[in-house]
């Protein structure tokens, strides 16, 4: 069983633009645009969603080769209720 993941980590390992990005910042972020893309709804809501889905697929893309198949798993999920909620809001 791994550890807690140390927050001040980088997210990815290496030099590049996401190795120097603080955890903690992405994670509020990430929560803005979603509660926004929620809380506003229609078509900017989803749109907003759908910016999410695109952050989070190109992550899911980078780190596949790294990731355990249960972390794959938990991760593809958490994108595809990530698209149902945006679909949701378009209705």
């Amino acid at each position: 069983m791994r550890g807690r993941r140390n927050m001040r980590a980088p997210l990815i390992s290496g030099d590049g633009p996401l190795a120097r990005v603080r955890p903690i910042a992405v994670f509020v972020v990430v929560i803005g645009i979603f509660a926004a893309g929620v809380l506003v709804g229609g078509v900017l809501g989803a749109a907003l969603l759908g910016v999410l889905v695109v952050g989070v697929g190109v992550l899911l893309a980078t780190t596949w080769s790294v990731l355990s198949v249960n972390e794959r798993l938990l991760r593809v999920l958490v994108l595809g209720i990530l698209v149902a909620v945006a679909i949701a809001q378009l209705r």
